[in-house]
This record gives structure tokens, C-alpha cells and sequence, in this order.
């Protein structure tokens, strides 16, 4: 199964979608390492056609690229996976949306993105804040993604969007070093300006959006945004150089209406307009 309007060229695609179905740190469900099949199950529920950007994906050179095979716990085994499929994407100059997945699945792309980007800035968008340096001992978590993140591209270029829970000392982190609006709806407007020459890599975090309307995640999290509110800040993103991005962490199991994964779907639709403009 294809995600809905994709091309069958990989040579000529501009944008490449790709799955990788880890889950292999979750601590509270399990589960999302079946996501990328359900979103792309689910995008045929879609129309081609997005009223919000008045444009069609049908219009759009991109390729469904597949999976990538990995084991269920082997964070290293995936990396190493990661880093040569992405290089040779990104060494042909094309851009890549990544299915997760759990959010640790960023790690391994953010990093291989560096390797080709030298400033890169990270908006991450997500009810947790995911900086703590260890958690369950572990140094690699969805819960500590964004500070290893934060290591690799640098502090300053983190812009965090949503965030609604966390720790005390993350919190305290993330005001201190990183740029963050943690509840503000009207997040985009304020640094759009600021972000319009920079090359920019977009994690989205599906658990932003408030369990009434997004249920089927692993970590839902009362309080969040409506859809429309991140449908909002998709649009403000439209300006943007949007080099990559990627959409985690839905948990099609925890959501037997399906739709959560037409919602994840629909995301991943505007992302591929927003990157081929």
C-alpha cells in the first residue's frame, strides 16, 4: 500500500516518503511502529485536493519509498539503517517526510540532515518536551530525543512549539536555552520573520493535539490544540524552506475508528505541499 497520489519514479521525486516503524523505547503503550501502514491505509480516505493550501498532491513529484526493515528494540541497528538510506536521498537532492514510529526515530534523521545541512533549524511541535537527559536510565528515549537533538544542532536553534508537559528541570531547560512557547495558539506568527532564509526541519508530534480530538497515541496528554489550530500553524509555516520533516508517534490500535490515522494522514498531506511549493 501506497500513500494516496504517489508517483512510481523514485529518480524524479522531489520528496520522498519514508516509514520507520520503531517503537522500541515506549514506556507507557506500544504500538506505533504499525503507524506508517495506517497512515497510508488511511490517506485513501483523503481527497487529493487540500482546500487550506488550494493545492492538489496529485500535482506533486513524490515517491512512497516504503519502510525501512528494522528490529523491534535495536535503536543502533536503526541508526546505522537510517544514516545510509537517508544519504543517499539526501545526496541527490531531494526531501524526505518520515513516518514514525515512535519520536525517537528523529535522532538518526536529524543527525543525517546535519551532515548535509551545516545550520538547520528545528521546529518541534508536541505536548511533551521531551529534554530529559535520561530516562530509565537510558540516554536514548522518546523522552529524551530533543535534548539529543538539541546537542547535535545546537540549543539556539530549537523552536519548541505546544509543550504542556514535562519535568520541573525540563521546563527549566527548555526556557533557559531553547526558544519556547510552550501554550500559545498564535505560536508561528511571532517567529516567521525571524525563520524565512533558515533552512528548517519540522517534528511533528501528534500527541499536541488534545486527546479529543487525536486519541490514538500512546502518551495522550489533556489540554491540547484542536486540529484546526494546527492546521493554522501549517499555514503559517508556508513561507518557510522546509527541508524535512517528520510525523510521530500515532498509535492506530489505541484509535479503532481510524480516525486518528485519517488525521495523521491528512498532516502528512499538507507537509507534502508545504515542501513542494
Amino acid at each position: 500500500m501506497k500513500f494516496i497520489a504517489s508517483k512510481d519514479d523514485f529518480d524524479s521525486a522531489k520528496t520522498v516518503l519514508i516509514g520507520i516503524p520503531f517503537d522500541g523505547t515506549s514506556s507507557f503503550k506500544s504500538g506505533s511502529r504499525f503507524a506508517p501502514n495506517s497512515i497510508r491505509i488511511f490517506s485513501d480516505v483523503l481527497e487529493t485536493y487540500s482546500p487550506v493550501f488550494d493545492k492538489d498532491i496529485e500535482n506533486i513529484n513524490f515517491y512512497d519509498f516504503g519502510d525501512i526493515f528494522v528490529t523491534v528494540n535495536n535503536f543502533l541497528k536503526l541508526s546505522e539503517k537510517v544514516e545510509q538510506i537517508y544519504s543517499d536521498i539526501l545526496e541527490n537532492s531531494k526531501k524526505v517526510i518520515s513516518l514514525g514510529g515512535e519520536h525517537l526515530i528523529s535522532l538518526p534523521v536529524i543527525s543525517t540532515y546535519k551532515k548535509y545541512f551545516e545550520d538547520i533549524k528545528v521546529i518541534h511541535i508536541d505536548a511533551h518536551a521531551d529534554l530529559r537527559d535520561k530516562y530509565l536510565s537510558e540516554k536514548y528515549s522518546h523522552a529524551t530525543v530533543m535534548r539529543r537533538i538539541s546537542e547535535i544542532v545546537g540549543y539556539e536553534n530549537i523552536y519548541q512549539f505546544g509543550i504542556r508537559s514535562g519535568t520541573e528541570s525540563e521546563f527549566l531547560f527548555a526556557r533557559n536555552n531553547l526558544n519556547f512557547f510552550p501554550f500559545e495558539v498564535e505560536w508561528q506568527e511571532k517567529i516567521s520573520e525571524k525563520l524565512k532564509s533558515e533552512k528548517i526541519y519540522v517534528s511533528i508530534d501528534l500527541d499536541v493535539l488534545d486527546p479529543s480530538v487525536f486519541p490514538g497515541t500512546g502518551t495522550p496528554e489533556p489540554g491540547g490544540i484542536t486540529y484546526k489550530d494546527l492546521e493554522k500553524f501549517l499555514k503559517n509555516l508556508y513561507n518557510l524552506d522546509i527541508i524535512g520533516a517528520d510525523v510521530v508517534e500515532l498509535l492506530p490500535d489505541n484509535d479503532n475508528s481510524g480516525v486518528s490515522s485519517i488525521v495523521a494522514a491528512k498532516v502528512v498531506r499538507e507537509l507534502l505541499i508545504l515542501m513542494n511549493k
